[in-house]
């Protein structure tokens, strides 16, 4: 198991280490975001072709990949052209000359990091051996289903709101939006949920709560939610919004 750990990780970490050089020639730290997908790709094809297959095994293989492959493809299209996100914009002019080696440990290295914690449940589903009940089965793939949904569904209702002319410098409160303020990241903290009951189903494992745990603290409290809506608390529109919608879990509409 520990050799399997140690080989994901060094490809993982190939991986960042060319993201890195490129986002120094191009100026553009970027395109991290869009290698934090392909990195767990990476990271759970190599694992499955050292493991043994069984079903939990190659469910979250294909999981994975579907989402890693969507969020790489669904990034690269929308920034293609826009320059450098606002964050990393940021963080660049606050480091100023020492931009190139913040930019390695503080961006690069960081998110590398987290990846390894996010992916234990991947690589601990490789490696186990008992059978998975379906119970923790179903749970798994319902609940990656549901986030899935929420993730993709979220996002597209959110690129088509802010392709018409008219909608330009308004909120998104329509749709999904009208549930909760954020349902890209509840799908994305939801299908990570549904990847560790298939880990926990054929590992028994309680390390594998580390990958969604690490992911939900990262999205409610560090670069998730609080960081995009510091820009719109100043807003009217938003206040409203925000008071008649919750930030993460989707309020039930009855009737």
């Amino acid at each position: 198991m520990l050799n399997l750990f140690i080989i994901t990780m060094s490809a993982s970490l190939l991986i960042f280490l060319i993201a890195f050089l490129i986002a120094v020639l191009i100026r553009n730290n970027s395109i991290v975001d869009i290698i934090w997908g392909l990195g767990f790709v990476i990271i759970a094809l190599i694992a499955f072709l050292f493991s043994v297959p069984s079903i939990a095994s190659q469910i979250v293989f294909v999981y994975v990949s579907i989402w890693g492959i969507r969020l790489v493809v669904h990034l690269t299209l929308r920034n293609w052209g826009k320059g450098e996100d606002f964050r990393y914009q940021a963080m660049r002019q606050k480091w100023g000359k020492h931009w190139v080696l913040n930019s390695f440990f503080q961006v690069f290295i960081f998110q590398w990091l987290l990846m390894q914690l996010v992916a234990v449940p991947i690589v601990l589903t490789m490696t186990g051996k008992s059978a998975i009940s379906p119970i923790f089965l179903f749970l798994g793939m319902a609940l990656w289903l549901t986030g899935f949904f929420f993730e993709v569904v979220g996002d597209w209702q959110l690129n088509q709101f802010k392709k018409k002319k008219s909608n330009k410098g308004k909120l998104m409160t329509t749709g999904l939006w009208s549930l909760t303020r954020h349902p890209n990241y509840f799908g994305e903290a939801t299908l990570w949920w549904g990847i560790v009951f298939l880990a926990y189903g054929v590992t028994h494992n309680y390390l594998v709560f580390i990958g969604p745990l690490t992911i939900d603290f990262l999205l409610l409290f560090v670069s998730g939610i609080p960081l995009l809506e510091k820009k719109y608390q100043g807003r009217a529109d938003w206040r409203a919004y925000a008071k008649a919608t919750p930030a993460f879990f989707p309020k039930i509409k009855v009737g």
